[in-house]
């Protein structure tokens, strides 16, 4: 039991701390009631700037908490002798909660000012002030902002230090543990002659040692070793995560944006915070809130009222965008006609087709889905089939004609057959080529292995009316193996020509006009603010809205000399034409296009609001008003 006297004792150690513990932390749960508090405002140097008598920022409101009568100054009348009540009104400084910025090039910048008075700062404490930046997608929070009191961070630093010295305090050696002194004793003693290695570099492997110790290295090793040193030492290293909460409770933050050290008596501080992000399609309006706590030996001990919020609205140059949909003219015929060419591999000389060889089995299969794509659409009547078999020119002409003409007969009947209800016997018809000079020729010309006298040989031959005379006269030349090997099998092909009709058609043609899908992919592009997409698809086009996009790219010269050609040039044009001019410098310029644009659309005055790049030339423009 404790006695009188030792009751008396505990109590005056105690009894400052307690009060130095209960006044820090009733000062800050009664934090609301407090007349400086943080602020979140907005960076005032490009306002106007108040009278030199301003008696600094203040707020015209009613008197809080006044249940009183309110005593004013008071002074007679001349001319009726009352005595009628009057005041001074110290001068007010506005503070506005919302700016626009803009977006530029994809990315948006944010400056704001928090201010903490320095009532609210103490050596004991540490403030954590966290932004957050609201959104249609949900908040991102910011990289904190701390004002650390001195005494706070002394513990921080404090506790860092003590955890190093239980570092150092971990034996990281393992012969540290071991009774050298003892160990060599017993060597000596009982294997001089092991002992007589000391001073020797030569290595010894383990088997060899353990014929010269008669037991292991191991087990003298464990015989000599300190074990419950090693196995304390073990569980200090094992404890390290332990030990650092231990002994700092309040670790430094790495990821902030600030972190100073105050003690009280050194004024307010106020950090400008600034943040960079991308900005996203559809987004008009973010708020920044401003969170605050305060933490006491690492622990939160109050919340701190959280100030007002501020509002960006953002300000895009893909709104200036024109999203009139565009069309290209086309003429539509009535008749439709495609081709496609088939390698089937028949067998030398004959016009039998093995439809199951694997080559054979895949033509033929894509033969057939051509022939269905065709039938399932309600759009197009399929009319005829003209199949045109081919040969190469090796081997006479009318050996040629007839294998041409028999292969072409084959493959007919395949497209019937495959198709008995669909089609009749005149809707497909053969025809044949016994030997396909025209595409060996362009074969010839585009290839790169046959030289340039041997293609003249083969031009000249082409020209001669008997070809098999033809094929003789070039039979002699060195690529001849390779024309036979590798491109006379090119010419060995089946044609097959598809005609078709739009039903219900009745001219010809007609002319009619269609989405430009192109265009509207680059204008969905500029609209989402990937700019490098719309500035690829729309550059070609060459009008306001590709000059937009390059000028949302940052390629200004080339979107100013798009927005010079243009004739006509509507408000927009005029408005982007001088912002362009305004970044490259030509106020005077730019200033004569933004009256155009005005006289065009008054609006646009206030657009100019918006723009960064137009405040030089609103002062210009405001000089010619």
């Amino acid at each position: 039991m404790f006695s009188d006297k030792n009751i008396s004792v505990i109590i005056a150690v105690l009894l400052p701390v307690l009060a130095c513990s209960c006044s820090s932390l009733r000062r800050y749960q009664d934090i609301r009631q407090a007349d400086a508090l943080p602020s979140l405002t907005l960076p005032q140097e490009d306002l106007s700037p108040l009278p030199e008598d301003d008696p600094g920022e203040s707020v015209v409101d009613s008197v809080p908490g006044h249940d009183g009568p309110l005593i004013m100054n008071a002074i007679r009348d001349s001319e009726t002798g009352e005595m009628t009540a009057t005041d001074v009104i110290a001068a007010s400084k506005v503070v506005a909660r919302f700016r626009n910025v803009a977006e530029r090039l994809g990315m948006i910048s944010l400056a704001f000012d928090v201010t903490v008075p320095e009532s609210l700062v103490s050596s004991d404490m540490q403030l954590r002030f966290l932004p957050v930046i609201g959104t249609p997608e949900g908040n991102v929070d910011l990289k904190p902002v701390l004002i650390t009191g001195r005494n706070y961070r002394k513990r921080q630093l404090r506790g860092y230090e003590r955890y190093r010295n239980f570092l150092e305090s971990i034996v990281t050696d393992s012969m540290a543990f071991i009774r050298l002194s003892l160990l060599e004793t017993f060597i000596e003693r009982y294997f001089p002659e092991t002992f007589a290695m000391k001073n020797d570099s030569s290595v010894v492997p383990d088997p060899v040692a353990e014929n010269l110790f008669g037991v292991t290295q191991a087990a003298v090793l464990r015989h000599y070793t300190r074990q419950a040193s090693k196995d304390r030492n073990a569980r200090k290293y094992g404890s390290r995560e332990e030990m650092f909460r231990k002994y700092v409770r309040s670790p430094i933050l790495r990821e902030v944006s600030l972190d100073t050290v105050m003690n009280p008596g050194t004024g307010q501080l106020t950090y400008r915070y600034t943040h960079t992000m991308p900005a996203s399609p559809g987004v008009r309006k973010l708020t920044v809130r401003l969170d605050g706590s305060v933490y006491r030996d690492g622990g939160k001990v109050a919340v701190l009222p959280s100030p007002e919020n501020l509002t960006f609205y953002i300000s895009s140059m893909s709104s200036l965008a024109d999203n009139t949909p565009r069309y290209i003219f086309k003429v539509v015929s009535r008749s439709v006609s495609d081709n496609t060419d088939a390698f089937l591999d028949f067998r030398q000389g004959s016009t039998d087709l093995d439809t199951l060889a694997e080559g054979n089995a895949a033509e033929l299969g894509r033969i057939r889905k051509c022939l269905d794509d065709i039938s399932f659409r309600k759009d197009l009547v399929l009319d005829s089939i003209i199949v045109t078999a081919s040969c190469s020119p090796e081997g006479s002409w009318d050996y040629n004609s007839r294998l041409a003409r028999g292969r072409a007969a084959t493959v007919k009947s395949f497209v019937l057959d495959s198709r008995a209800s669909e089609l009749e016997d005149s809707s497909v018809r053969s025809r044949y080529v016994p030997e396909n000079w025209e595409y060996l020729l362009r074969i010839v010309e585009n290839d790169t292995v046959i030289g340039t006298r041997s293609k003249d040989v083969i031009r000249s031959a082409a020209a001669v009316e008997d070809k098999d005379a033809a094929e003789r006269e070039f039979s002699s030349l060195p690529e001849y193996r390779y024309l036979r090997e590798k491109i006379y099998p090119r010419l060995r092909t089946v044609n097959f020509s598809f005609y078709m009709h739009r039903p219900g058609m009745q001219k010809d043609t007609i002319h009619t006009t269609e989405l430009d899908t192109v265009y509207m992919r680059g204008l969905e592009a500029l609209r989402n603010l990937d700019y490098r997409t719309a500035a690829t698809l729309l550059g070609s086009y060459r009008d306001y809205n590709s000059a937009l996009a390059l000028a949302s790219s940052g390629y200004d010269e080339p979107a100013l000399a798009i927005l010079s050609a243009i004739k006509d040039p509507d408000a927009r044009s005029d408005y982007l034409e001088a912002i362009l001019l305004s970044r490259l410098g030509e106020f005077g310029m730019a200033s004569e296009c933004f009256r155009r644009s005005v006289a065009k659309d008054p609006s646009m005055r206030h657009r100019a609001n918006l723009d960064p790049e137009m405040a030089e030339v609103l002062e210009h423009f405001t000089d010619m008003e």
